[in-house]
């Protein structure tokens, strides 16, 4: 009981966090129980070309007569698995860089300060053009791959400009004084200091890799084989989805995409707020102002009562 309370205040405090939970949860919910949700293979012709929603198919069909609701949960799954394991990867490099090249420093420093920059010139769109035009389709995976591969810098200056500011700080250099290990001063003491820049990095990633798939799948550089929402859009743009009225073609992805996007930023905004001194107080005044309503409405009614009873 005193957890689920904890859980309710925390969400009352953070409503922000609750909605984009919410949105998030439901969406991965919905894809990973795909089976459950529908009985249509995404890939195979289940009904009449380009038919409106109805009872048997929730969202309509496509041009090939293939169920929209079950492409959208089964392409779900390779949209959410590409952002995902690109931000997983991000995060890793990104701690695994950042973190000892701010705590180690010398040529440790400079080493992995160099690389980073290098990688960090490199365009990664441009590289994906260049890789399908060499591999004429570029798999989910490789996306994943080159989005993880090319963005893991940015994160990785973050955290060595924050972990130069702790390295310095007391509660360090009392852990070292108390001899202490390397290892455990990176993971028990450094690292736990960070993980709101940690999340939205992660986070921050994985939007940018679910859009930036559907960005080029859309274009045309996706695998046209393998079922994900940027490639729904493909399908429905070479079909003229729009011009003939198949209007749920285009909205089924789209809404998709973009209630991930809005789930994971009102996320991230939720942890700046609560990692943030300025914002942590104005959320405690908020509490504290829906206490002191909560005490006026009780002593209101309590006077009521008081009244009526005389």
């Amino acid at each position: 009981m005193k957890t689920l309370k904890l859980i309710k205040q925390f969400f009352l405090d953070n409503p922000k966090a609750a909605i984009g939970i919410f949105i998030v949860a439901t969406v991965c919910l919905m894809c990973l129980f795909a089976p459950l949700l529908t009985q249509f293979d995404p890939t195979g012709r289940v009904a009449r070309p380009h038919q409106a929603p109805n009872l048997d198919n929730l969202l309509g069909t496509t041009r090939m007569g293939r169920d929209v609701w079950a492409q959208l949960l089964y392409g779900g799954r390779i949209s959410l698995m590409v952002g995902f394991a690109a931000g997983t990867f991000v995060i890793v490099m990104a701690m695994i860089v950042g973190i000892a090249s701010g705590y180690f420093g010398g040529i440790v420093d400079n080493v992995l300060s160099f690389i980073t920059n290098l990688v960090m010139v490199i365009p990664s769109l441009p590289l994906m053009l260049v890789l399908a035009s060499f591999l004429d389709q570029v798999s989910p995976l490789v996306i994943a791959v080159i989005i993880g591969a090319t963005s893991w810098p940015w994160g990785a200056r973050v955290l060595r400009s924050q972990t130069l500011a702790i390295r310095n700080r007391d509660f360090v250099h009392a852990a070292e004084v108390m001899g202490e290990s390397k290892k455990r001063m990176l993971f028990a003491e450094i690292m736990p200091n960070m993980m709101s820049i940690l999340a939205s990095c992660f986070i921050g990633t994985v939007i940018y890799a679910i859009m930036t798939q559907a960005t080029l799948e859309f274009i045309g550089l996706g695998d046209p084989l393998t079922v994900t929402w940027g490639g729904m859009l493909y399908n429905a743009e070479q079909t003229s989805a729009i011009r003939i009225g198949a209007w749920w073609e285009i909205a089924a992805p789209s809404i998709a995409l973009a209630s991930v996007a809005i789930g994971l930023a009102l996320i991230n905004f939720s942890i700046d707020e609560i990692s943030n001194p300025k914002l942590k107080a104005q959320r405690i005044m908020a509490r504290f102002r829906r206490e002191e309503k909560k005490a006026a409405k009780l002593a209101k009614a309590e006077k009521m009562k008081t009244v009526e009873q005389a």
